[in-house]
């Protein structure tokens, strides 16, 4: 039994392939791609549909983008539809296709201008909203409209679904920020945006070609439609996305055609720059988060608590609160919100702030005030968070809400349909009752937050979107709320854009729709931009748009294959294209290859949106992949298929080698299991994947190098002198690189081991050994669970957290060295991890039933036993394994001697450590603390070698990619900022590599205090 080989998939059909080449052949300078993977990634959003574009291309300039659009308005290539696509974020299938995607994030991200005295920037399309405010924070400034995608939703699309947030009564909408944008609008004409007094307008509408008919148009329906318009459009802060004909006239009575162009999503043309208006930063914030016992009464007492004019105020439920209990980010604001007796139902996140401390702090105490006299709503207390840093931490889990909602157990998930209705604050508790009343109607959970101050609330009703019943309810629920927004005053698409949801465009518009459908026209005559979104061109009555029931949904892939498999293969399955792996910020871990490829395929969503496909496609060929897992299968079969075959496998079609290379690109640095609010497990799907894969197709010689250094080393350790001595030969160093594939490979330590394990009467850990400890000898007793790669290429580490224990009078114990497994795990040796892992539980169970703690020093090897060891089935009880820290907050006095140096540290964390065990970084801290010495931990991302990553020739030029985007400029910073120490053994090993540089181990360093002062 073995995996199919997928060779007959979607290809491009033959039109926009003669448009593709054409497009290359007039000077198309960026990239273009059309094979499968790409087109799969691309075919999803955070929607709940799935559309397999044609092709996907990536401008590398506006000259490209002209490039595209000319070739776009020939008549030979009327029949192409292309959709623009900024950072893929959408709820509502706005940046899906079944034509060409123009990814405009890729290379068009660069902040052109900054203004710092008449506060203004100048951006191209692709920059992310966070990157700006982080080149803006220096100068005091920032971009206002908050949104909780921030850190990946790029300027671009905010501007095409006119996005807001957070804050949005005070600092409006993206629109209300836009000065001035710049266009490309099919054939190629470039369109500037900006409010234009009488004579200017007149000089625009009188301009040849498409740009004068656009003006022309849209001042004639804004003229002949005003009264419609006035009645037509809603009075609301969430005014409406899309073709926004109530705001072309200005206040001061200039023509501002952005009002339209802000909010269009794709469906007019490709915005490229833009001038935005910046804001002063408040000086002073502070937040009051306020604990209710009903989630109503939550919403009626916000509308009541928005008289005490804050900035905002913001709503999440119960259901978002539980979710981000189980989260990392819980650790930074459990604080704020203490358990009562009674359970909180609902909280109220209500923010001041300003440029005075004095202002803020009375707005506060008379907030507080209220609170403490207002009788006319239950509320069970209150806690302040004060200051930008805390209110900072807050916000971040509020902005989780959207991932964390994706987290519920079971197969039933929330879903974003009818997420953003908008209606008048004061209508909003009434509104959301009958809205409980339609979902509970129909039995379902669901999950809510908001900003109640705006009068939109978030509401995600729970479907298993591969139950077709299920589905179907999409219908229903989409038309009650629908009209029940209408109802009360409001619209269905408050904030996150109309997408697939334009067919309630010509109901809520009535006679005033064919304005929509005539300025549609003038842009766009053939409806290829974006075609079935928010209107259809006049010119083409033939035209539709899209349907909410008749776009294909995920789950009608999701449900081609078996249920057990789909459970299986765990949360990868339930990633719901919220793009929290997109982050922009090089200093955050999550994705790494993503940050440094720009490719969506190297991602967690790329990498889970394949998977998927590709599980479907194998159920598809009638292959059960979880009975070819369960097949036998020798350690070196697929080194002797290699020998027999002389054909290299890629050479044969198969998406199968599309998935293998997004996988193998995979650092399984096990980030996205930590941060991804999903809790997606890539380096166990890229596992599983590729234990799959290497049963059809051969594994290269490497991969068995790899996965055999922990049982290779110890007998090489024992000639380290011939070992060390070999690989410093040029000859040898270029058979690795060439014919393995392997460079830069570790030397032995020259440390004798065995003299440090008398020096400090070290002794091996048997059960015999421990019986025969008193209650007092187990209490000052340690037992190191060594890993291979600081025992043989490290050494002096070990030794250091040898002689640390034993300075602190505990007697240290040596547990067998057994391999770990976890370089089996990661080449996807599955059932040789499995043995390893149980015989390794077998034999750390012998010496763990004393109350003696255990403890690791590599965090990567250590925390396996916490995370891949529970999943290996029939394992048993694995014994706990701390990390160092863990160890030494209780082993290290409180009252150690306090150093007299000044000298100062930075602390560089493994990816792993502070991801997956966010609660384990902090105690470093405490520890230097306890000895009077100084350890600052900065942001920073990934160091790029994670395990043997980086020894692999493959991935040398990404390895040294991410490098030197966080750790360089961490190891070049001066001095003064203190000296530089990292937890991981494979973060030491890069820099010593690309930096020539040794970093300690901040054992090193709390050993030497102590050896000096600890007698």
């Amino acid at each position: 039994m073995n995996i199919a080989s997928v060779q007959t998939l979607d290809p491009v059909a033959p039109r926009y392939a003669e448009f593709l080449k054409a497009l290359a052949q007039r000077g198309f300078t960026g990239e273009i791609q059309t094979d499968y993977a790409h087109r799969t990634v691309l075919a999803t959003d955070n929607s709940i549909y799935q559309r397999l574009p044609q092709a996907a291309v990536f401008p590398r300039s506006i000259e490209d983008v002209r490039c595209l659009a000319s070739l776009m308005g020939e008549k030979a290539y009327s029949n192409i539809t292309l959709t623009p696509r900024g950072g893929g974020t959408g709820t509502n299938g706005q940046s899906l296709t079944d034509g060409i995607v123009v990814d405009l994030s890729r290379h068009l991200n660069q902040i052109l201008e900054i203004n710092v005295e008449e506060r203004w920037v100048r951006v191209r399309a692709g920059v992310v909203k966070d990157q700006l405010n982080a080149a803006l924070k220096p100068h005091g400034l920032f971009f206002a409209p908050e949104l909780s995608t921030s850190n990946r939703a790029t300027l671009g699309g905010m501007i095409n679904t006119d996005a807001s947030g957070q804050g949005s009564c005070k600092y409006g909408k993206t629109r209300d920020h836009v000065l001035e944008l710049d266009m490309v609008l099919l054939g190629g004409e470039a369109l500037h945006g900006e409010p234009l007094n009488k004579d200017q307008l007149d000089a625009a509408c009188a301009q040849p070609g498409k740009v004068g008919e656009v003006f022309r148009t849209a001042r004639q329906i804004s003229e002949e439609r005003a009264e419609q318009i006035e009645k037509g459009f809603p009075k609301l802060n969430r005014c409406l996305t899309g073709y926004d004909l109530a705001h072309l006239w200005e206040q001061d009575g200039r023509f501002n055609l952005n009002s339209v162009l802000c909010g269009a999503e794709g469906t007019l043309g490709f915005v490229v720059e833009a001038k935005l208006n910046v804001l002063p930063i408040p000086k002073f914030s502070t937040l009051i988060n306020v604990r209710y016992g009903s989630f109503m009464d939550a919403l009626r007492d916000a509308h009541a608590l928005q008289a005490q004019n804050p900035l905002s105020i913001e709503t999440v439920d119960s259901k978002v609160l539980m979710l981000a209990m189980k989260d990392f980010v819980w650790n930074s604001v459990s604080e704020y919100f203490p358990q009562d007796e009674r359970p909180t139902l609902g909280i109220n996140l209500v923010e001041f702030s300003g440029d005075s401390e004095d202002e803020v702090a009375a707005q506060v105490r008379t907030f507080i005030e209220h609170l403490q006299q207002d009788q006319t709503v239950t509320r069970l207390g209150h806690t302040i968070a004060q200051g930008s840093d805390a209110v900072t931490r807050v916000y971040g889990m509020r902005k989780r809400a959207v991932g964390l909602l994706g987290n519920v157990e079971g197969e039933a998930r929330p879903q974003p349909f009818v997420e953003d209705a908008a209606v008048p604050p004061e209508n909003l508790a009434d509104f959301i009752a009958e809205f409980r009343a339609v979902l509970d109607s129909h039995n379902l959970e669901y999950g809510m937050f908001g900003h109640v101050d705006a009068g939109v609330l978030h509401v995600r009703p729970a479907l298993d979107m591969k139950d077709p019943a299920q589905a179907a309810m999409i219908r229903p629920i989409s038309d009650a709320v629908a009209e029940l927004a209408q109802r009360y005053g409001g619209l269905l698409w408050g904030e996150h854009g109309k997408g697939v949801r334009s067919e309630y465009a010509p109901a809520f518009f009535g006679d005033l729709y064919p304005a929509l459908q005539q300025l549609k026209a003038a842009f766009d005559p053939h409806n290829q931009l974006n075609p079935g979104k928010i209107a259809t061109p006049a010119t083409q009555p033939e035209a539709a748009l899209l349907k909410i029931d008749k776009v294909t949904l995920r789950g009608e892939y999701d449900r081609q294959m078996p249920l057990r498999t789909w459970q299986s293969f765990g949360t990868p399955m339930h990633c719901n294209g919220n793009g929290a792996c997109f982050n922009y910020d090089l200093n955050d871990a999550m994705c790494p290859s993503w940050k440094a490829t720009r490719e969506r395929t190297h991602s967690p969503k790329g990498r889970a949106s394949l998977m998927r496909e590709w599980l479907r496609l194998q159920e598809q060929s009638g292959v059960d992949v979880l009975a070819v897992e369960q097949e036998p299968q020798s350690f070196w079969k697929g080194l002797w298929k290699k020998r027999a075959s002389k054909q290299d496998p890629q050479a044969t079609p198969d998406f199968s080698h599309e998935v293998y290379e997004a996988m193998s690109g995979c650092l399984a640095c096990k980030s996205c299991v930590g941060q991804c609010p999903i809790k997606v497990n890539i380096p166990e799907l890229r596992s599983r994947f590729l234990g799959l894969y290497h049963r059809r197709y051969a594994r290269p010689v490497r991969d068995y190098l790899i996965a055999s250094l922990e049982y290779s080393m110890p007998t090489l350790s024992k000639m380290p002198w011939l070992y060390n001595g070999m690989l410093r030969q040029k000859w040898v160093k270029s058979i690795l690189e060439k014919r393995i594939g392997m460079v830069d490979s570790p030397m032995f330590s020259s440390m004798d081991f065995g003299e440090v394990l008398k020096a400090w009467n070290v002794r091996p850990a048997t059960p015999l050994a421990l019986t025969a400890l008193t209650a007092e000898e187990r209490a000052r007793s340690v037992i190191l669970v060594q890993d291979v790669f600081t025992r043989y290429f490290e050494t002096p580490v070990l030794a250091a957290l040898i002689e640390l224990a034993s300075r602190l009078g505990y007697q240290v114990w040596l547990a067998p060295l057994n391999p770990n497994g976890k370089p089996l795990h990661v080449q996807g040796f599955r059932k040789a991890f499995a043995k390893a892992a149980i015989h390794n539980t077998r034999q750390l169970q012998t010496v763990a039933g004393f109350d003696i703690p255990l403890v690791g020093l590599d965090p990567a090897m250590t925390l396996v036993y916490r995370q891949e060891y529970t999943s290996v089935p029939d394992i048993g009880i694995v014994p706990q394994v701390q990390l160092p820290q863990e160890w030494l907050l209780n082993a290290l006095p409180e009252d150690v001697a306090v150093a007299s140096t000044e000298q100062l540290y930075r602390l560089l964390p493994h990816c792993t450590e502070k991801t997956n065990a966010p609660n384990s970084i902090q105690p470093w801290a405490q520890l230097f603390k306890r000895c009077g010495l100084s350890l600052n931990i900065p942001p920073a991302g990934c160091c790029g070698m994670s395990g043997t990553y980086g020894h692999e020739s493959r991935n040398q030029e990404t390895s040294k990619t991410i490098f030197s985007q966080s750790w360089a400029k961490h190891l070049d910073a001066p001095a003064e900022k203190g000296e530089a120490l990292a937890t991981g053994y494979s973060c030491r090993s890069q820099v010593k590599r690309m930096n020539e540089q040794t970093l300690r181990h901040p054992l090193q360093v709390l050993l030497a205090h102590v050896s000096q002062h600890v007698k």
